[in-house]
């Protein structure tokens, strides 16, 4: 090739670049090489290179082995306790900084086989890390309760393990004997076999039907294209035939689904048994000591302000111009707006929303943009979605797939308030106490959207924009509690049905959902009995039950949190955001309910769901009157 024309095409190469990095523009390449490297984690702030990281990897087998030499002595004294928990720490420390450096490489580009041969190595290694403690818990709980209380009083050193150890004690109440023990883990490998079933069924072995739709294109009706064709499709009878089309394979089979979710709920309810819990839902909670009423006060409360919900749908009825209205009708967007918000745009906003607390906060927050801690854009080979992994003593990464969308700006504000939740943890609390439980997780990063939204409804001025953003914000809620909500509201009485003696039956589950659909939504849905076998369709209901109420008491601690901190007069709020940085501190000292608690959230009483609501009520009114505003609503 004439060298002219190499060096023409090398000089319009980097002035794309250079754009693209102004601007913050999505690359228009896949080739991770060619995205500007400020958009890309650097992975070297865990290790300079492999060697160190194999250096690690040794140290961790001679760390094991230590530990190994401990066992049998814990019953010698309080020096010991220490001397293995001060260990363990140092274990799970260089298991995090192990696991992470491969684990985070491989998202990069998961078709690397050599990366996944050294995630392979770790993973051998955690099989012998996990044996090697094994016999910590067992021997510990040798030692009388009364004894190792005394031992935690008289040894201060001992301070940063009491709440982990108390636990081992507290649950020790439901650990059976050693053959009841033995007899439970011979029944282990047959507990995930409904879930494994299910997946098979719902994944591997379906056949999803082709649909034609009104322009004559042929769409085969997948989870990816159904997800998008009732957020896409503006034509209310395409909608409809995507969700017939995909809901065939759940309507076709409802007897073989009931019979396999008939399973989950039969082994929740031998094992609740088996270690003397009342209830399915006392023995999933009792592990972060989480009340039932919990649960119980967040759906009776949901229900009770389902209004607003109700309110939003009719709107949305109205504005789209429907004669009826179903459930697939309420994620179709009421306008269409072409808006990008480069990733360059977003940095300071965020930084500027997240003011309130304080010019240290915001600090930590720009070094993670300038400090290269978030690997952004799509490549070849890179995993989906968007996380925020910590690894204690260096610092959170975050993996974004952003695409200049309004949802991945959000993403962004999400994300960050993950990092945050864990460079505060790690900054103030010892290893042991410094991870946080999914009960609490999702607080942080949604009050950080929270303030965001404020901030981009301040200074956006385009009617369209601001009825984009309150949609976004009133979706959020819709979804993330009162959706949420209500898939804990149906599985809880799906588990007492088997807890009551009453059979499981296809039949039996569609009238529990359709009761919860009801609930909720009330006559702003039509033709409810269509969605008659969608719990055959929720994943979580089949692979982690009693999963999902933790997103809606999240929404709703972080949306009284946020009401909190934005009325009062100035020394109310500036309490309240001390309380809120102390919980974040806090990383897991606590059980979660009590860390929110102290928090000034308390779970016990419907005050954080009721003010979530109110948020809905307000956010919906606020959206009316734009409609109004723009002549969609009479």
């Amino acid at each position: 090739m004439n060298k002219v024309v190499v060096f023409s095409m090398i000089a319009l190469t980097l002035a794309v670049v250079t754009a693209q990095a102004q601007t913050g523009q999505k690359p228009s390449t896949l080739d991770r090489a060619e995205i500007p490297v400020e958009y890309t984690w650097n992975l070297s702030d865990i290790y300079p290179d492999w060697d160190a990281w194999e250096a690690d990897l040794g140290k961790l087998q001679g760390l094991m082995d230590q530990y190994q030499e401990l066992k049998g002595k814990l019953s010698e004294g309080p020096e010991r306790i220490l001397a293995a928990s001060q260990l363990s720490d140092e274990l799970g420390q260089l298991a995090y900084k192990v696991y992470q450096y491969p684990g985070l490489t491989r998202t990069q580009d998961t078709r690397d086989n050599e990366i996944q041969a050294r995630l392979g190595k770790v993973q051998i290694v955690f099989a012998k890390f996990s044996q090697a403690v094994a016999w910590f818990t067992p021997e510990l709980l040798l030692i009388p309760e009364e004894t190792m209380m005394r031992w935690l009083d008289e040894t201060p050193e001992l301070a940063p393990y009491r709440f982990g150890i108390t636990e081992t004690y507290r649950l020790q109440e439901h650990v059976l004997d050693e053959d009841g023990e033995r007899l439970l883990a011979f029944a282990g490998p047959f507990n995930g076999t409904p879930g494994q079933t299910y997946s098979m069924m719902a994944n591997a072995d379906v056949k999803f039907p082709t649909v034609t739709l009104s322009n004559g294109e042929e769409v085969v009706a997948t989870n990816g294209v159904y997800g998008n064709g009732i957020r896409s499709y503006r034509d209310q009878a395409d909608r409809e035939a995507i969700f017939k089309a995909h809901f065939t394979i759940y309507d076709d089979f409802p007897n073989t689904y009931s019979s396999i979710y008939s399973g989950i709920l039969q082994r929740d309810w031998f094992l609740a048994q088996a270690r003397g819990y009342a209830s399915t839902l006392e023995a999933d909670l009792d592990g972060n000591n989480i009340p039932v009423a919990v649960v119980e006060n967040l759906i009776a409360t949901a229900k009770a302000g389902a209004g607003p919900l109700q309110r939003y749908q009719e709107i949305r009825k109205e504005a789209l111009g429907l004669e009826r209205y179903r459930y697939f009708d309420s994620y179709i967007p009421l306008v269409e707006i072409d808006w990008p918000l480069y990733y360059d745009e977003v940095q300071p906003i965020l930084v500027e929303s997240v003011a309130i607390y304080g010019a240290e906060y915001q600090e930590t927050v720009k070094r993670a943009f300038a400090e290269r801690w978030i690997d952004v854009y799509e490549n070849e080979g890179k995993r989906s979605g968007a996380f925020s992994a910590g690894v204690y003593g260096v610092h959170p990464f975050m993996l974004l797939n952003y695409s200049d969308a309004l949802n991945d700006a959000f993403t962004v504000a999400h994300e960050m308030g993950h990092t945050m939740h864990t460079m505060l943890a790690h900054g103030a609390q010892p290893f042991s106490t410094a991870s946080y439980t999914t009960f609490v997780a999702e607080v942080a990063a949604m009050t950080n959207e929270n303030f965001f939204l404020d901030r981009l409804l301040e200074i956006e001025k385009d009617p369209k924009r601001r009825i984009a953003l309150l949609e976004h914000a009133i979706e959020d809620i819709s979804s993330g509690f009162y959706r949420q909500t209500m898939f804990a509201d149906y599985e809880l009485e799906a588990h007492r049905a088997v807890e009551q003696g009453r059979p499981i039956t296809a039949t039996t589950l569609q009238q529990i959902y359709l009761k919860s659909l009801n609930d909720f939504f009330g006559d702003s849905l039509d033709d409810q009995d269509w969605y008659h076998n969608t719990w055959a369709r929720i994943p979580h209901f089949f692979n982690s039950p009693y999963y999902v109420f933790q997103y809606a008491t999240s929404k709703s601690a972080a949306s009284l949190f946020h009401a909190q901190m934005t009325t009062g007069d100035e020394a109310e709020r500036a309490e309240v955001v001390e309380r809120y940085l102390n919980l974040l501190k806090s990383g897991g000292n606590d059980h979660p309910v009590e860390l929110l608690k102290k928090a000034g959230i308390d779970f016990t009483t419907p005050a954080p769901m009721e003010a979530l609501v109110a948020t809905m009520d307000r956010l919906v009114t606020k959206l009316e009157n734009e409609l109004r505003t723009q002549g969609m609503l009479k």
